[in-house]
């Protein structure tokens, strides 16, 4: 027995899988039991590393570094989205003095390392007289770089659409706008939907980089409070508290985009089919065509001359 992509694997080909699964299990535990005692061996977990987490300006300070996190990430993607709508609708234009500028912008934002557009924009301009805070520097490289990737996404989910799908548009009186603002685009933003989110994800996590410009979001805190040698320097325990909201506030933007993904794909068409016509209730069609031919029988035989 065999499915379209692959053959169904026979009883040596389980056993085989679920060795391999076994295997793989006891590898990670393995590791992570490793870790875990390294942690323990080097007094990770000791009272006199995790004491300072006792002290509410503490928590506060990892509040404010959270905040300064969710305000980058939040500017961030409404500018990435807005930016990467314009070049992609630039980048599928039909007229090559459009089409061709934006393809090279494109290609050189994306060419550019994020954490390199954050130091040319916070050390680089004040050389040409232009200062710029480090809240700027962040929100202004990140949506520079994820809006050129996002651009590169919403063209690939356009062109990926059939091409039935203008023609039908231009054929009920569509302009190229209208065909691409009403059909085309909410279709490959649809199709696009995980790969918008994991390009977010990356952005939220690429907020940290600011901590390079001095920009105190939750890395700047994690290091800050990490190297307070007065508490034997808690850098792993100030890792681990940062890393678990940076992972919780993960969580959330995915559960979000995937309650956002399922909305998305409830469209009109995709709800109940609309009731055929042929058919009256409790009635097959094969039911219908019976009675039919039943009918149309006994009208012949009704027919003079039949």
């Amino acid at each position: 027995m065999s499915s379209v992509l692959f053959d169904v694997p026979g009883p040596r080909a389980i056993a085989r899988n679920r060795l391999i699964g076994v295997a793989t299990v006891l590898v990670v535990l393995a590791v992570l039991g490793w870790v875990v005692w390294r942690l323990f061996a080097t007094g990770q977990f000791t009272a006199e590393k995790w004491n300072i987490f006792t002290f509410s300006a503490v928590w506060v300070r990892f509040g404010e570094g959270l905040l300064s996190t969710l305000a980058a990430f939040a500017a961030a993607g409404i500018g990435s989205l807005v930016l990467g709508f314009v070049l992609g609708i630039g980048r599928l234009s039909e007229h090559a003095w459009v089409r061709e500028p934006v393809r090279w912008i494109i290609e050189v934002l994306r060419a550019v390392p994020v954490l390199v557009l954050m130091m040319l924009l916070y050390y680089g301009l004040p050389v040409v007289g232009v200062k710029m805070s480090p809240y700027f520097a962040v929100v202004i490289a990140l949506i520079v770089y994820n809006g050129s990737v996002l651009a590169e996404v919403l063209r690939a989910g356009v062109e990926s659409l059939p091409r039935g799908q203008a023609e039908a548009g231009y054929a009920i009186g569509l302009r190229k706008s209208g065909v691409m603002w009403f059909i085309l685009l909410p279709q490959a933003v649809r199709a696009m939907m995980p790969v918008i989110i994991a390009q977010l994800v990356v952005a939220l996590k690429d907020t940290a980089l600011g901590f390079i410009i001095t920009y105190q979001e939750l890395l700047y805190v994690i290091n800050q409070i990490g190297n307070q040698a007065p508490y034997g320097s808690p850098l792993i325990p100030a890792a681990i508290v940062g890393g678990s909201m940076y992972v919780a506030v993960c969580l959330v933007l995915s559960y979000i985009a995937f309650r956002l993904q399922r909305r998305t794909k409830r469209s009109p068409r995709a709800g109940d089919a609309a009731p055929d016509p042929r058919q009256h209730a409790g009635e097959t069609n094969t039911e219908l065509i019976t009675l039919q031919r039943g009918g149309t029988d006994t009208g012949r035989s009704a027919t003079p001359g039949a």
